[in-house]
């Protein structure tokens, strides 16, 4: 069954061919009744494509304004793709009664293979589940718990510096993935199970004092999206091939506890989401994983949701985090569109307390000239090329080193941190002194 969870969603023959069902089913439903004439139908086709742009444009519009589901707007690209959908459906509907068994089933079949179609585009564009694997978690079922042998054993120091570093005996071609459950014991956060990269590097005889890359995904989401949107297995082992298998250990935390949450990493009333990431995390990797504790060779990054995230930790706690990577990150965290809802839900009544902890207030206040900071935004997105712009300028001016980039050809999505994940790990590597 390899051969079937291999196949690719994002490219490939079935993407291909779920746009030419995906046309044949539209054809098919655009087609006349055989008891309705040419004229009326298609115009009610046309009616039916008004109600299908309008049914979706009020529902983005009430998920954003009325339930406040998501702080941004879903991407136009996205909503243009569900209109097909629905309105499929909403023809399937129209059709039902003039027709017989055979051509009721038949539409069903062409609706279905529409909606199919906005299914396939949507997580294209997003880029999450590159492949069935991906889609089912098959790949990620077999991932590992980390073993004790992996750990950090008693007494045992740091290791080799990385400067000069040659590997003793054979080290595997590329690195290795694991996962493990990081306690909340100073938060009380209660948290899914993180991923951890363990790079070649890890498994030599004369271990080297590897750097730590903390991760956080976008929301709604989880851990597990750096590894298949964000491809980090394959991004890590590039780099580590690049330098004679050095490459950072990589731990992916949870920091909101459920698919839908949304803690702001911020504490708050919602949770204690910052003390979290800045003290049961890092004291879990010191103490549990076999890296360097210097927090000088330490960076956080993530995408969307943990691209603010990433950003709010370097900013509030520059001594724990002192690189930043942030894709396609807000200026400031969100759990609504409308500011003040964001507020009441995490600080009702003490608007002062939310406002001192974003970062560009933090930024006006305080100086980081040993920080560094690498900013990403689709260019097909120009709400966060608007945030990213505003974030490399009050990072500049707060002395950070700051790359900041518009990458071609992609919106909010996965590509945003894909296409430039290399030489992001090259603006870290030069960092911690791990030069090609």
């Amino acid at each position: 069954m390899d051969w079937f969870f291999d196949i690719r969603l994002i490219d490939g023959p079935l993407y291909w061919a779920s746009l030419a069902l995906g046309v044949a089913g539209a054809a098919y439903l655009l087609l006349p009744p055989s008891a309705v004439a040419r004229r009326s139908w298609f115009l009610k086709v046309i009616a039916v494509a008004a109600a299908a742009f309008a049914l979706v444009a009020s529902t983005h519009w009430a998920l954003i304004n009325v339930f406040s589901i998501f702080p941004e707007n879903i991407p136009d690209t996205v909503l243009l793709w569900v209109v097909p959908g629905v309105a499929a459906l909403i023809l399937l509907l129209l059709r039902m009664p003039r027709n017989t068994w055979r051509r009721r089933a038949a539409g069903l079949v062409a609706a279905l293979l529409v909606t199919a179609l906005s299914a396939v585009q949507i997580n294209a564009y997003f880029g999450l589940n590159k492949t069935v694997s991906d889609l089912f978690g098959t790949a990620l079922a077999r991932i590992p718990t980390l073993e004790q042998e992996l750990m950090r054993q008693p007494g045992q120091s740091d290791g080799a510096t990385l400067r000069g570093w040659v590997p003793q005996g054979d080290v595997p071609a590329e690195g290795e993935l694991r996962k493990a459950f990081i306690p909340g014991e100073k938060s009380g956060m209660s948290a899914r199970d993180a991923y951890i990269y363990l790079p070649p590097a890890y498994f030599a005889k004369n271990r080297p004092v590897l750097p730590v890359l903390v991760l956080i995904a976008g929301q709604p989401g989880g851990p597990a999206d750096w590894l298949t949107g964000g491809a980090l297995g394959g991004h890590m082992n590039s780099f580590a091939a690049a330098h004679g298998g050095l490459a950072p250990v990589v731990v992916i935390p949870d920091p909101n506890g459920s698919q839908s949450a949304n803690t702001m990493c911020m504490d708050s009333q919602i949770a204690q989401a910052d003390t979290y990431l800045s003290r049961d995390v890092p004291a879990w990797i010191s103490s549990t994983l076999a890296v360097d504790t210097n927090h000088s060779q330490w960076a956080i990054g993530g995408f969307s949701f943990g691209g603010t995230c990433a950003l709010q930790m370097g900013t509030r706690h520059p001594d724990l985090f002192p690189a930043v990577l942030s894709f396609s990150g807000e200026a400031e965290p969100a759990i609504a569109k409308e500011r003040q809802k964001t507020i009441d839900a995490a600080f009702p009544g003490r608007p002062e307390e939310f406002e001192r902890q974003t970062p560009l207030a933090i930024m006006k206040e305080q100086r980081f000239e040993s920080s560094g900071l690498y900013l990403t935004a689709g260019q097909n997105d120009p709400e966060f090329v608007g945030y990213l712009r505003t974030l490399a300028a009050a990072a500049r001016e707060a002395g950070f080193d700051v790359r900041a980039y518009e990458v071609e050809q992609t919106g909010h999505s996965w590509d945003t941190s894909s296409k430039r994940l290399a030489d992001a790990l090259e603006f870290l590597a030069a960092r911690w002194g791990m030069g090609q």
